[in-house]
C-alpha cells in the first residue's frame, strides 16, 4: 500500500467513524432549523476561521446552488459591523475543531440576543462552542493524516462530508427536483438542458423573409444567401404569419438534382420546399427539439420552424444553434 492510498483510507475511516458517531437527535435537530429556515425565508450563514472557514465557504456554496440561500460570513469582519447580514428568521452554522475559536466564541452572544438559531460543527461537544449552540455536530476525528497530526486533514475532510450530507438530507426532504437545481446552475449542461427553450436559441422571424410559393429559383437562393441562416420559410397565401413550407440549403440541392438543368430557370419556391414542415412550440425545451430531429429517420432535420399557440412563425431553429449551446 502506497502512502497516499493510506492517508485516503485514514480521512475514508474518520469519515465512516463520524457517521456511525452522529446523535440522530442532534442530526434531527439542525434538519429542523433548515427546515424552518427555509420556511422562514431566512438564510444561512457559515462562518469558521482559517481551514475551518474555508470548510464553511464550500458548504455555504453548496446550500446556495440548491435552493437555500446561504452566505459565508468572515468572524473577524462579522465583529466590526458585517454581523448586520445576520437576521432572527436566519441559522448560523459555526465551525471549529477546537470549538474554542476566540473570534466564534465573540459572535456567539450576539446571534443569542437576535434571536438567531446556532448550529455547531465542532470537533468537540463538550466545547464552549457546542454550549452555546441550539443543534451540535460531532466532527472529531482521533487524529489527523498529517504526520505530525497538526495539520487539519482528517478534521477538515470529516466537516465537509458533513456539510455535503446535511445539504444532500435537506435537499431529500425539500423535494428538491432536477429543475429546481438547474435554476441555480443555468450555464451547467443540466441546466442548459432543464431551462434553455426553442425561443431562447432561435433566429426570430423578425430577421427572416417570408417566401411566396412562387418565388423563382434566384430570389430564393439570393434569400439563401442573403440571410445567413441557411433556411427559408414559406408563408401560405393570405396567411403570411403561418408557414406552408421550408426551405434549406439541403432541400436546394436535393431540387436541382432531381430536376434537369434545362428546368431550374422554371423552379420556384414551391417545387423546392418541405411542405407543412415538422414544427416546435417556442416554449419547447431545446433538448425536445433536438430529439425531434433525431425522431425523424427518413430525412435529417437541420432546422425546425418555431411557433407559438396559434401556430403562427416565431423563427427557425438551426442544429447549428444547439451545438453552440452546448446541447448537441
Amino acid at each position: 500500500m502506497s502512502a497516499l492510498t493510506r492517508c485516503l483510507e485514514e480521512e475514508a475511516a474518520a469519515i465512516a467513524a463520524a457517521a456511525k458517531r452522529l446523535p440522530a437527535d442532534q442530526v434531527e435537530a439542525a434538519l429542523a432549523l433548515l427546515d424552518a429556515c427555509a420556511s422562514q425565508r431566512g438564510k444561512l450563514v457559515i462562518t469558521g476561521v482559517g481551514k475551518s472557514g474555508i470548510v464553511a465557504r464550500k458548504i455555504a456554496a453548496t446550500f446556495a446552488s440548491i435552493g437555500l440561500m446561504a452566505i459565508y460570513l468572515n468572524p473577524v469582519d462579522a465583529l466590526h459591523g458585517d454581523l448586520g447580514v445576520v437576521a432572527p428568521e436566519d441559522v448560523a452554522l459555526l465551525l471549529s475543531n477546537s470549538g474554542e475559536t476566540d473570534e466564534l466564541l465573540q459572535i456567539l452572544p450576539h446571534l443569542r440576543r437576535r434571536g438567531t438559531a446556532r448550529i455547531a460543527l465542532v470537533g468537540r461537544v463538550t466545547s464552549t462552542l457546542a454550549r452555546g449552540c441550539d443543534a451540535v455536530l460531532d466532527g472529531s476525528v482521533d487524529r489527523e493524516v498529517c504526520p505530525l497530526n497538526l495539520a487539519p486533514t482528517a478534521s477538515t475532510a470529516v466537516a465537509m462530508a458533513i456539510g455535503d450530507a446535511l445539504a444532500a438530507v435537506w435537499m431529500e426532504r425539500r423535494g428538491v427536483s432536477p429543475e429546481d437545481f438547474a435554476l441555480n446552475h443555468p450555464a451547467g449542461s443540466l441546466g442548459k438542458q432543464l431551462t434553455l427553450t426553442a425561443a431562447d436559441l432561435m433566429v426570430p422571424v423578425s430577421r427572416l423573409v417570408p417566401l411566396r410559393v412562387d418565388t423563382s429559383l434566384p430570389e430564393v437562393i439570393a434569400h439563401l444567401t442573403a440571410d445567413g441562416v441557411g433556411a427559408c420559410w414559406v408563408g401560405r397565401d393570405g396567411e403570411i404569419t403561418r408557414i406552408h413550407g421550408l426551405i434549406t440549403d439541403g432541400d436546394l440541392r436535393r431540387a436541382l438534382q432531381t430536376h434537369g438543368a434545362e428546368q431550374w430557370s422554371r423552379l420556384t419556391a414551391a417545387d423546392l420546399m418541405t411542405e407543412d414542415p415538422i414544427t416546435v412550440l417556442e416554449s419547447t425545451l431545446a433538448i425536445e427539439a433536438i430529439e425531434r430531429m433525431e425522431r425523424n429517420r427518413r430525412k435529417a432535420i437541420g432546422v425546425l420552424p418555431v411557433v407559438d399557440e396559434q401556430n403562427r412563425m416565431q423563427g427557425l431553429l438551426r442544429l447549428h444553434d444547439l451545438v453552440q449551446a452546448g446541447l448537441a
